[in-house]
């Protein structure tokens, strides 16, 4: 959605930004993860790439070229099936954007949701973490960062505090209001921390799968635990 209101009318929405250009001499397309099949524009999916620069695999750490055929050379399961593609491992989208090239062709832009890896199951639905990871950074301004897990079929919701300790109790409520209101999802269990826990990559990445670990392990030492089982 465009627009100086366009926040106004869709209060809930996720604002993405393309990811750029999409270089001469490098195809993307948009599959299906379980069929393969290709998708159409702006469907969510996983992203291959096909350009001369993909690679048959990577180096372990004793040196030896690792092949991982259904990473490095996948193909389509119907329409054009000789390409060979690389999977990302990335979910997102491709959309026909305004933007003209040298050419006054529009060009299709990138966008990126996240790692296909960490997509949540919940209720029989798929739930992607920075959907819900905004809306609980939306709920409170001392929220200073987010992560969202699952434990044993519950949803984990992680926030870092910048703020009193005080402030931990009134956070639970906020929360599990904010999840429950935009994604119809009753958080299990909600960890306040201070400012720093939520393990990040030089990338910028959250590691959630390494946060959960140190749940599991005890090892958070947080503020406010609340369980809601």
């Amino acid at each position: 959605m465009t627009g100086s209101g366009w926040w106004r009318e869709a209060p809930h929405s996720l604002p993405l930004m393309e990811s750029g250009k999409i270089l001469p001499g490098v195809r993307i397309i948009i599959a299906n993860p379980e069929t393969k099949g290709p998708l159409g524009d702006s469907h969510l999916g996983e992203i291959w790439v096909h350009s001369a620069h993909n690679g048959s695999g990577y180096y372990s750490g004793y040196g030896e070229e690792v092949l991982q055929s259904d990473h490095f050379s996948s193909r389509l399961s119907f329409g054009d099936t000789q390409t060979v593609w690389a999977r990302t491992g990335y979910l997102g989208f491709l959309r026909r954007t305004e933007l003209t090239d040298a050419n006054g062709e529009r060009h299709d832009a990138l966008f990126v949701v996240g790692a296909l890896e960490e997509a949540m199951e919940l209720r029989g639905m798929r739930y992607h973490p920075i959907d819900i990871e905004t809306s609980v950074t939306r709920a409170h301004k001392s929220i200073m960062e987010c992560a969202v897990f699952t434990w044993t079929n519950l949803l984990v919701v992680v926030v870092e505090l910048e703020g009193s300790e005080q402030e931990a109790l009134d956070l639970v409520p906020m929360v599990t209001k904010a999840v429950l209101e935009e994604h119809y999802l009753i958080v299990g269990v909600v960890v306040v921390t201070d400012v720093g826990v939520i393990p990040i990559n030089s990338r910028g990445e959250k590691q959630r799968m390494h946060l959960r670990d140190g749940f599991l392990q005890d090892q958070l030492d947080p503020i406010y635990v609340a369980y809601n089982m």
